[in-house]
């Protein structure tokens, strides 16, 4: 069964200090491979940018703070 998630149940993950792809998946309770394929979708509609570092992927929203 496919997990359903907002949007901003994953902006907010990041907004509250999740920055890496598997601290996003814990804090939103989906597996990491879910949490990036959202994120990448995320990602093509501008909402979030992501940082390559070392082996991780960090994520920040685009938003203004």
């Amino acid at each position: 069964m496919p997990e359903h998630h907002s949007d901003d149940e994953y902006l907010t993950a990041i907004r509250e200090g999740n920055q890496t792809t598997s601290e996003i998946a814990d804090a939103v309770g989906v597996a990491r491979q879910s949490a990036y394929e959202r994120l990448h979708t995320l990602r093509e509609n501008g909402k979030v940018r992501k940082e390559k570092i070392g082996n991780s992927l960090r994520w920040e929203t685009t938003e203004a703070e």
